[in-house]
């Protein structure tokens, strides 16, 4: 039983590069738009770990995670949370490592919420903060590789034709 606890609150990819970012969410309801920095990351070969880490429901595990966060290797957080968004200023507050905030799409109001929860930050405790849902988390991942990337050659080059195919796949003329 505690495998499948540990299941539910961690998830990390094998990579051939040390796990450089943190991926948290604040519940599995988050997990659909999240993965999108971990695909993201995965493409670029970018090691990483995902956890649901709650800044209302589990807030001891936050600390924990925050405070740890540096000697556990991660060189940056990529926090997605929704409505009061707490998570990533929260993790901010803990942490001198950068975070990227990802505002979560939600039913009350579309998203606004979230984000300018996580925009609004005090003077001190700096959140980057991307765009709302799966745009947001996309930009996420290729941020924290471009971060990475200005101390590793070769993670730029991946970045560097990650964005030649991105040009490349868009069209001179519309098809019918």
């Amino acid at each position: 039983m505690a495998k499948q606890a540990k299941s539910k609150t961690t998830r990390s990819r094998p990579t051939s590069r040390k796990k450089s970012v943190a991926i948290i969410m604040g519940s599995q309801s988050d997990w659909p738009v999240m993965r999108h920095v971990a695909e993201t990351l995965e493409i670029l070969k970018v090691g990483y770990e995902a956890k649901i880490v709650s800044a209302h429901r589990t807030p001891q595990r936050l600390y924990a995670f925050a405070r740890g966060a540096k000697k556990a290797g991660f060189k940056i957080i990529v926090a997605g949370a929704g409505g009061a968004a707490h998570l990533p200023g929260m993790a901010a507050s803990m942490t001198p490592l950068p975070v990227l905030g990802v505002p979560m799409n939600t039913v009350a109001l579309d998203g606004k919420d979230s984000l300018l929860s996580i925009l609004q930050m005090p003077a001190g405790i700096p959140v980057g903060t991307l765009a709302i849902g799966k745009p947001g988390a996309v930009n996420a991942g290729l941020l924290a590789a471009a971060i990475l990337a200005l101390s590793d050659a070769a993670l730029a080059k991946r970045i560097d034709a990650w964005r030649a195919k991105q040009t490349a796949s868009v069209g001179k003329r519309p098809k019918d």
